[in-house]
């Protein structure tokens, strides 16, 4: 790769793909919000995971929903690798 060039790894995505993990809906006893939240999670990145949560709150919905067992997103993603740029997101959007 010529130095003039920076390497790009990915497309950018729209606002209209990111709005599409709104459309996600449970089929189990997870909360409908967090399911959003999981499923935006596992499909994007920080940057655009933070446009999401954007989308997520005008949209109206809960960033505290939970699980059959009572966990939060947090709860479910705090022991992953990669975890604590969204967990500090989703605290920064919960206010």
């Amino acid at each position: 790769m010529r130095k003039d060039k920076k390497q790009l790894i990915g497309d950018e995505i729209g606002d209209a793909q990111i709005k599409l993990f709104l459309d996600f809906e449970p089929v189990d006893a997870i909360a409908p919000s967090l399911h959003k939240l999981i499923k935006a999670y596992r499909g994007l990145r920080v940057n655009d995971f933070e446009r999401f949560l954007v989308f997520f709150r005008e949209a109206g919905y809960d960033f505290d929903g939970k699980d059959e067992h009572g966990n939060d997103f947090i709860a479910l993603i705090k022991d992953q690798r990669n975890a604590e740029e969204y967990i500090e997101l989703i605290e920064k959007a919960r206010g």
